[in-house]
């Protein structure tokens, strides 16, 4: 498949027998191409793919990657492939680093609402949150977009959004791909992908070796549920009959689905700024499997953590959830982040000055838990008061 990025596209469509592949189209007298077609027998767009469509949004979107730009950017939009020059961007021996991840069911929400601005910074979010956990700062984005059906004023909000995240976390969103399936997806239905590169000095990647008992566990409030375990939260939706237009059960200032669709938040600056400083150990992005399943990810072999569960605050919209779907503490603890979306490890005498910097950086951190010694055989991440904080 073609750059959604350039004037000109291909798009793949199922017909009856084979695969085919469109021709590249240089945005030249298209409509007129269309119409002969359709006057003269079958068409591509009569298959349920609009070409014109496609160019209609390569337009929309073209400033909006514009103004994501940034030093080390050689080339995005037009080409084939966005070039980048880690020698201009202020590397000497980088070592590369790169992440792809998606927005899973989070999307059904954004479409039953017709709330699709905030999903582009969640698909920005997942990627960039876990180069940044390696030490990496992130340098460009791409993604891709496939939906039954394009709608190019609509779909405009989805870029919109991808390119606040690459703003909010000084990356240049350089590239993507959108195609337009019928027959694969169901009518309204869409999904994305993002793949990010980020860059590091060698010998300068995180996890650093040095991890050690007694190390100090901080933790970053999240927004929200973020992007993780939204099967689980529309089951619960449906459990209650709740709408996602009505006032939320735990927030009547906003929607039940405004307050669902708050957006994964980028850590990325704050963290890059404590990491700089030289003191940060480790960091873990909370996503799925939850403080339990994350933690164990950044820690050497014989070591562990103790988290304190009553040392920071729940937010009511996973107690919501809890209750009204009758969900297990163990559940809630491997599903959500449960008000942390990221955990950084410092030595006790530095933890202070990198909560300071973070806080300073517009955090919210709080001291959480601490690095222990443990036995091969036991949990690496035991939860204390893991039932009473619920309570």
């Amino acid at each position: 498949m073609g750059s959604f990025w350039s004037a000109s596209h291909q798009f793949w469509s199922w017909l009856p027998g084979s695969v085919k592949l469109a021709p590249r189209y240089t945005g030249k007298r298209i409509s007129a191409i269309s119409s002969e077609k359709e006057a003269n027998g079958l068409s591509y767009r009569g298959a349920g793919v609009d070409i014109d469509a496609g160019e209609r949004f390569v337009d929309n979107i073209k400033p909006l990657a514009a103004a994501t730009n940034r030093t080390g950017v050689v080339s995005g939009i037009g080409g084939f492939g966005g070039l980048f020059d880690t020698k201009a961007a202020g590397f000497t021996d980088p070592i590369l680093v790169a992440a792809t991840d998606g927005v899973g069911t989070k999307l059904k929400i954004a479409a039953a609402t017709g709330r699709h601005d905030g999903i582009g910074i969640d698909l920005v979010a997942m990627c960039v949150n876990d180069l940044v956990v390696q030490g990496a700062e992130p340098l460009f984005f791409l993604d891709y977009f496939a939906t039954s059906k394009l709608d190019a004023d609509a779909d405009t909000d989805i870029v919109a959004g991808i390119a606040e995240g690459c703003r909010l976390a000084g990356c240049a969103l350089i590239g993507g791909e959108t195609a337009e399936l019928p027959g694969i997806y169901a009518p309204g239905d869409y999904d994305l992908a993002g793949f990010a590169v980020g860059a590091a000095e060698r010998g300068t990647l995180l996890p650093r070796a040095d991890i050690a008992p007694s190390d100090v566990v901080l933790g970053l409030a999240s927004d929200g549920v973020h992007s993780n375990g939204f099967s689980l939260v529309r089951r619960v939706v449906e459990h209650t009959s709740a709408g996602y237009g009505d006032a939320a059960p735990f927030d009547s200032a906003q929607s039940l689905g405004d307050a669902l669709l708050a957006p994964t938040r980028i850590y990325v600056k704050s963290c890059l700024g404590a990491i700089r400083q030289g003191n940060v150990k480790a960091l873990a992005h909370i996503t799925g499997g939850g403080l339990v399943d994350n933690l164990p990810r950044i820690l050497p072999d014989g070591l562990g953590i103790d988290l304190y569960a009553k040392a920071w605050d729940i937010p009511p919209v996973f107690r919501w959830i809890k209750t009204a779907g009758g969900v297990t503490e163990a559940e809630m603890a491997r599903t959500f982040n449960c008000g942390i979306g990221m955990v950084v490890i410092a030595a006790p005498d530095h933890a202070a000055d990198v909560a300071k910097i973070l806080t300073d950086a517009g955090e919210n951190v709080t001291p959480i838990g601490e690095v222990v010694a443990r036995a091969p055989d036991d949990a690496s991440v035991v939860i204390h008061d893991q039932v009473a904080v619920w309570e």
